[in-house]
């Protein structure tokens, strides 16, 4: 027990140390980003070589193995910049707290994620703008995943469960909870978008396992309703964008609306749950890293529809990102496609109108993730626009996001649950009797 709860600190130490580390290197902003990227790397090697000694998630390893790797994708698709200091660090703050959360006992976990909803809450306040007033509702809404964080460590169940459950679809979100969200994609500077994208519905999902099985039934079905609604509005929302940034969360929005149907479907969060939301937010984190090379050539307040013909000038990046589109739409060989068939053919369905729903939800991606696609990459080159490939850090950014999620889409089932049913109901009891 102790040799666990050692290592759990441990695992959850390495990024803080090396938040802390790096102020040695404040002064050299391509030190600093190399520095998190290098701590990043540590961690992730710390979580596969202890990872098996801190107990049995919900959900699975997978989100152990997920957060470092994106924290490292995240860092590496951003430019060194004097700027971006302040997210390089704060990269690594999120990292240990999510690992925290992840891996610690109740007491401890509980107090690193309210610590994780204030630290979002200062970010979308120092970074609020008067022109989009959308953050105010992210503050507001990250507060209140705050507030039922203290409610679900305060009271008994049953209102603990339904303060963690409201909790949990702030991280993961789900309409109503969902401006945090897209907050968060909108208006977080540097790389942070593309970490908090799989952070913080990995840290949800991690929150569902515990709290789902011990709701009343009225809430639970309440829950999958307003999922629905999420899978539709998503979609519609998403097809009326013509900002990347928030197509690319809208998007993500529907998808993870899907979850929350499986979820509250089998009232668990298993290996499956989590390879879906790990693979969803993995491939939107690729394309934001995507979306991040072209503000880096041509201007952070870049309109989209100024931007085509890139496929001929950037003949590397243009592959990369149709990889990354093909991913993101959920289609074979990538993980999205096995994470959501994985939920599709095991979950039992509470209504067959709930399933086709979620199903068309599924099939709009297609067409708002492929035409982002083809409107950056085809059409007229245009001769005032320099078309300038990839660099190294940003390639191999780009081609880590495929090759994980190819692999992830190709790996058996049994890699992520053996014996999915047993295993997730014997986790979910164990975590309720640790809770008590």
């Amino acid at each position: 027990m102790k040799d666990g709860l050692f290592i759990a600190w441990l695992l959850a130490g390495v990024p803080l140390l090396g938040a802390a580390g790096s102020f040695i290197v404040w002064s050299n902003a391509d030190r600093l980003k190399l520095s998190c990227v290098v701590w990043s790397i540590i961690s992730l090697g710390s979580v596969a070589g202890l990872s098996g000694h801190v107990g049995r998630l919900p959900e699975g390893s997978l989100p152990l193995y997920l957060l470092p790797l994106t924290a490292m994708i995240s860092l590496l698709g951003q430019p060194a910049h004097t700027e971006h200091r302040w997210s390089y660090v704060t990269t690594l703050l999120l990292l240990g707290l999510g690992l925290c959360v992840l891996i610690h006992q109740p007491l401890v976990a509980s107090l690193a994620l309210l610590l994780l909803f204030v630290v979002m809450v200062g970010l979308l306040y120092r970074h609020h703008s008067a022109l989009w007033p959308m953050s105010w509702w992210g503050i507001g809404t990250y507060g209140l995943g705050a507030l039922c964080a203290v409610l679900a460590l305060a009271t008994e169940a049953p209102l603990s469960s339904v303060a963690s459950l409201v909790a949990c679809a702030v991280l993961l979100p789900l309409i109503p909870f969902h401006d945090g969200h897209l907050a968060a994609m909108t208006r977080l500077p540097g790389n942070l978008p593309s970490f908090v994208v799989l952070l913080l519905p990995v840290l949800g999902l991690h929150g569902i396992a515990t709290a789902l099985p011990t709701i009343p039934d009225t809430v639970a079905w309440t829950f999958s309703f307003f999922a629905l609604v999420g899978a539709v509005y998503g979609a519609v929302k998403a097809l009326a964008q013509t900002r990347v940034r928030l197509l690319l969360a809208y998007g993500s929005l529907s998808f993870y609306s899907m979850l929350w149907w499986f979820a509250a479907a089998t009232r668990s969060a298993t290996p499956r749950s989590a390879l879906l939301v790990g693979t969803v937010g993995l491939a939107t984190s690729g394309l934001l890293v995507a979306w991040q090379v072209v503000r880096t050539r041509y201007g952070d307040d870049i309109d989209p529809q100024a931007v085509s013909g890139l496929a001929s000038g950037m003949p590397q990046f243009a592959v990369l990102l149709s990889l990354l589109a093909l991913a993101a739409m959920g289609l074979p060989p990538f993980g999205v496609f096995a994470g959501f068939m994985g939920l599709l053919l095991t979950a039992p369905f509470p209504s067959s109108a709930g399933l086709i729903i979620t199903l068309l939800a599924w099939l709009a991606a297609s067409w708002y993730i492929m035409q982002m696609v083809q409107r950056l990459l085809f059409g007229l080159r245009r001769p005032e626009l320099r078309y300038i490939d990839v660099l190294r850090t940003e390639l191999a950014a780009l081609l880590i996001v495929v090759l994980v999620l190819l692999a992830l889409g190709l790996a058996p089932a049994t890699f992520f649950a053996p014996d999915q049913t047993g295993s997730a109901a014997h986790s979910v009891t164990g975590s309720l009797v640790w809770n008590q």
